[in-house]
């Protein structure tokens, strides 16, 4: 399998995941937010992304990537329909539905706008929905994120391990066969479980409390479906176990100090970091060679 191949399986298995989640979790799990939240977020993310790209195609002179017949288009189309899923799923503005247009809009845009260069082309590397959820948790003060508890609300018994279970079994695999992200995901069980004892120790915090996160639905979401995305972590293995470890530390640096939603803006802060490496690896590519790389605007990202 190639690695566009392999790309475009894991987008397939993914945005089904998201989608069959989103479903079941409005007619059955007991999802709170109606079903306006994903059909606006969607509709945001289509447009945007078929925009933005038709621009910047005409801009550069290339053929729009969404171009190529059907199998183009619709491989095309699946990274906006889970960043807007995504979105739809944690962000929590009450009855208002601009909060999820804005969120939406920053992820989607934060593609074509935040680039570093990588390899001879610009590439974004900020997680779209994580920044999207981020800058609105920062602009929106009244805005939260989905109660965990609505993951699970209506199921009971049996299904209170079955469906955390298949959420996991599917994550696991994706991540194992696909995206290839398994040391990025021990780094950060690892540095989680390291930050609530050294929390424990420093602060005096019950490590059970600090530990308690690892149990929840949410957690299993976030280590499977948000912390791994490929086009913004990296390939190597020990990067993305230093990766992963590196969320962790900043997400208990920002426990410790009471900074809520840690998890988002600790993924936030360290793909921000990373992004400030390559543009340091390639200024330093420059020094070498003593010349600027040649750099293509609009390639694969």
């Amino acid at each position: 399998m190639t690695p566009l191949e392999r790309r475009n399986a894991a987008l397939r298995r993914f945005a089904l995941s998201i989608t069959a989640f989103t479903i079941l979790g409005a007619f059955w799990l007991g999802f709170e937010d109606s079903w306006a939240q994903p059909v606006v977020a969607l509709v945001t993310a289509y447009v945007l992304e078929l925009a933005l790209e038709t621009l910047e195609a005409a801009t550069v002179g290339r053929p729009a990537r969404y171009r190529g017949g059907r199998s183009a288009f619709f491989h095309f189309m699946l990274p906006p329909h889970i960043t807007a899923l995504s979105i739809a799923l944690l962000v929590y503005p009450n009855a208002r539905l601009m909060p999820i247009v804005f969120a939406t809009a920053v992820a989607v845009g934060s593609k074509f706008i935040v680039r570093a260069p990588v390899g001879g082309s610009w590439r974004h590397f900020l997680n779209p929905s994580n920044v999207g959820i981020s800058v609105t948790l920062l602009a929106f003060p009244w805005v939260g994120i989905s109660p965990p508890y609505q993951f699970s609300e209506n199921i009971g018994g049996i299904w209170d391990w079955i469906v955390p279970a298949a959420v996991l079994a599917a994550g696991t695999m994706l991540n194992a066969k696909l995206t290839q992200k398994g040391p990025l995901i021990s780094g950060w069980l690892a540095g989680f479980a390291l930050q609530a004892v050294a929390r424990s120790a420093v602060f005096g915090t019950p490590l059970v409390a600090a530990l308690l996160p690892m149990t929840g639905f949410v957690f299993v979401i976030y280590t499977n479906y948000m912390i791994t995305d490929p086009g913004t972590t990296p390939v190597a293995r020990r990067p993305q176990a230093l990766f992963g470890f590196m969320v962790a530390a900043v997400y208990g640096a920002l426990v410790s100090v009471h900074i809520a939603f840690g998890l988002f803006f600790a993924l936030t802060i360290v793909t921000i970091g990373r992004g400030a490496g390559l543009y340091l690896a390639a200024y330093r590519a420059r020094e070498r060679v003593g010349e600027a790389p040649a750099i293509a605007v609009g390639q694969a990202r």
